[in-house]
């Protein structure tokens, strides 16, 4: 592959090199090695120390788990416009995101399957959220660079990520690190807490209680929508089967 790509457009150039019709994790995998070639070794070794911590801090013990009720927020989307879980749930099952910025290319692989699948998602009769503590002008961007049909909304301060046990504090080393790599988190994110939410995927039913939950520190794992689409599925034919369901009449 040429080496003269544009160190600010090298993450969108790998990315466009990487098919569509693999697992996630696969396509994230190949991303992984192809920038190993432009990666130098010692910011190689600063990403996977800075995993590392994270996944022995045990941040992600503190995540929302399945079964438990997922707390109820309004955020504003790209457009301002404030979105109610709680209205959404009146529809339907919700598929919640939770995802870094627009400056993670794991995460901007994440929203691409997403978007893919996202006609499987309605056909089940759920909706597809992404939240990221970036201002909703960032979110915009989100949104328009990778033509995402699904809402993308704006946790300024981490408020609903912190309710649903994810977000953290980066330390001195790990904020050197996102500047290094082009990460201005203040700038992403409108204020200079250095705060993230690890990365975690929610399927909540109309009853608000989670019904599939992964949340993962180690940022090179995101869940396939094969996942959500096979547990959405589940939840359909429980329900179905409950509606069929008719009462023994004692007087048959």
């Amino acid at each position: 592959m040429a080496t003269n790509i544009p160190s600010g457009s090298l993450a969108n150039v790998l990315t466009k090199t990487i098919p569509t019709d693999i697992p996630l994790q696969e396509q994230i995998d190949r991303f992984v090695a192809l920038g190993a070639e432009y990666v130098p070794e010692e910011m190689a070794r600063q990403v996977n120390s800075h995993i590392e911590q994270l996944v022995e801090s045990g941040v992600a013990e503190f995540a929302l788990k399945e079964d438990e009720q997922a707390p109820d927020f309004t955020l504003p989307d790209a457009l301002g416009q404030s979105v109610t879980l709680s209205q959404l749930l009146t529809q339907g099952p919700v598929i919640i995101i939770f995802y870094r910025g627009e400056w993670c290319p794991y995460c901007n692989l994440e929203l691409r399957a997403y978007q893919k699948a996202l006609p499987q998602f309605l056909e089940l009769g759920a909706t597809l959220v992404a939240i990221s503590p970036q201002t909703p002008d960032h979110s915009l961007s989100t949104k328009e660079k990778h033509e995402l049909a699904f809402v993308v909304l704006s946790d300024m301060g981490n408020c609903v990520a912190r309710e649903y046990g994810l977000a953290f504090t980066l330390d001195e080393a790990g904020r050197a690190l996102h500047a290094q790599i082009g990460a201005d988190l203040p700038a992403y994110n409108g204020d200079d807490s250095w705060e993230l939410p690890v990365t975690g995927t929610f399927l909540v039913d109309q009853s608000r209680t989670v019904r599939l939950a992964s949340v993962d520190p180690n940022f090179f794992h995101r869940l396939d929508p094969s996942v959500v689409i096979a547990r959405l599925k589940e939840l359909m034919s429980s329900h179905d089967t409950s509606s069929n369901s008719t009462p023994k009449n004692d007087l048959a």
